[in-house]
């Protein structure tokens, strides 16, 4: 059968996508029908004919960029744990250890494993506990970190630049992959216009009506700190407002979507609220976050933020902060962390079952609940 002539346009295109794109043979060859002899044939005379081609810039960034993935594949071979001949399972797995640390195109030609083979063996295998997972949740940790101590404005560049100055092996690929599973944005592209559309979104529904007819029916919170050791801690703790119940808390070292997120599962795992929940806070960056709006919108509970510069719209929990520290914090020298938690632990149990409240009629927040669920159903109470 007479061969196929290609015209120089097709040569080029071809080419092009393996020395620029980084694509594989193989996948050029099956997207165009060109044999893999005819391609491999035109790419060697490319490589060893530079005086053919015309001293560009494209040609250049061409050059530079099959450099680097040569080099990149060399480093991949030299600090695999197998070689390319290894058995799949084996070379699968010196994929999962190197994922995240080069590109996956440069994983799959260095060890000749097709992409979809390894994607398969990554992402669609069901194990428990691989190594895989438990790298991915460590480095989950510390890029919401980051991201919270950057205060929402690094992107995944310099989140990236930061980890591997601190000996982290991963790449920015991955880095952007996880933070859009955590729902992680950076706020520095158009500032001025999602500041705009926040605070047309950010909605007082509780406008100071502190008076509830049930419970569960509102819930504040707020994050306040106190340093113990010259180590500043961070409390975060949410009221049901019908009873002044604290139902869920959490003390920890960064004032963070973390912290906010966990103290709310925990009320709300706990309390297991039944009818609509309204959930009213200040307007901080970790309530405001894509990953706790997001959280609260699937259990179907409304947010609601104060006003700007207004404290009185979350006075309750302003006052509970300050009876917190009056009657207990400024009045304790903590010799450990470990003291200052079993303090504040203490605490809460004291608030809500044995502390009178003059808002119930000077009742605890646990026996107005009570007197409210003896009537109606079966006490909830916080784990």
């Amino acid at each position: 059968m007479k061969n196929r002539s290609y015209s120089e346009s097709e040569k080029s295109a071809a080419v092009n996508r393996f020395l620029v794109n980084s694509e594989s043979v193989a996948d050029i060859a099956a997207d165009t029908g060109i044999s893999r002899s005819t391609l491999y044939a035109w790419i060697k005379s490319a490589q060893i004919e530079p005086v053919t081609l015309d001293f560009t810039l494209k040609n250049f960034r061409m050059l530079e960029t099959k450099a680097k993935r040569l080099e990149g594949i060399v480093e991949i071979l030299q600090i695999a744990n197998c070689t390319a001949n290894a058995p799949l399972n084996e070379r699968l797995q010196a994929l999962e250890e190197l994922h995240g640390q080069y590109n996956v195109h440069m994983l799959c030609d260095a060890l000749k494993v097709p992409r979809g083979t390894f994607y398969n063996y990554i992402f669609r295998n069901k194990r428990d506990n691989t190594w895989h997972a438990k790298r991915r949740g460590e480095l989950r940790i510390r890029i919401q970190q980051i991201y919270d101590e950057s205060k929402q404005i690094f992107g995944a560049g310099k989140i990236t630049a930061v980890m591997k100055e601190e000996g982290y092996k991963v790449s920015q690929e991955m880095v952007r992959e996880l933070m859009r599973d955590m729902g992680l944005l950076s706020i520095r592209q158009d500032a001025k216009k999602v500041y705009a559309k926040e605070r047309r979104s950010l909605k007082n529904h509780l406008n100071q009506q502190f008076e509830v007819t049930r419970p569960n029916e509102v819930w504040v919170s707020d994050v306040t700190y106190f340093l113990c050791k010259d180590i500043k801690y961070y409390i975060c703790a949410i009221i049901d407002l019908y009873a002044r119940r604290i139902v869920g808390y959490r003390i920890g070292k960064r004032n963070s979507t973390q912290l906010v997120k966990s103290t709310f599962k925990q009320a709300y795992e706990s309390r297991k609220p039944v009818g609509q929940l309204l959930f009213h806070t200040d307007r901080g960056s970790n309530y405001r976050s894509y990953a706790m709006c997001s959280y609260l919108r699937e259990l179907g509970v409304i947010q609601s933020f104060s006003k700007a510069g207004v404290p009185y719209d979350n006075s309750v929990m302003e006052s509970f902060f300050s009876s917190l520290k009056r009657e207990e914090l400024y009045r304790t020298k903590y010799r450990s962390e470990a003291e200052f938690r079993a303090a504040v632990d203490a605490y809460m149990v004291f608030y809500n079952e044995r502390r009178p409240h003059a808002k119930n009629g000077y009742k605890t927040p646990v026996k107005l609940e009570s007197i409210y669920f003896g009537e109606q159903k079966e006490p909830e109470t916080m784990s």
